[in-house]
């Protein structure tokens, strides 16, 4: 049978692992960690003291760090500011529907 030289097998040597290359107890995950366990009946118990917590700072306004999303940002499409019920409104439906198709 043929082998790898020695030089490339201790190159392949030192890749990271695959689910694929150990027995069962390995588990790579998703860099998520988990917020409780499993329960013997299917359940899941979440562990708050695994839950991960935030702290905001108290004066934003003067917090020197940006944000990730500018603050310059134009409101998006799709707002409904007129319309107490949002998008989710059957007249506005109906008279957008007539508007763009006609009255039948």
């Amino acid at each position: 049978m043929f082998k790898p030289t020695q030089p490339l097998f201790r190159r392949l040597r030192r890749l990271a692992l695959t689910t694929k290359q150990v027995n069962g107890g390995y588990y790579k995950g998703n860099r998520s960690g988990s917020m409780g366990r499993h329960t013997k009946w299917g359940g899941y118990v979440i562990e708050w003291n695994k839950v991960r917590t935030y702290v905001v700072p108290s004066n934003l306004k003067d917090f020197t760090l940006t944000p990730f999303v500018t603050r310059k940002m134009k409101p998006l499409r799709g707002r409904f500011e007129g319309d107490a019920k949002g998008g989710f409104s059957g007249e506005r439906y109906l008279s957008r529907w007539k508007w763009e198709n006609g009255e039948d």
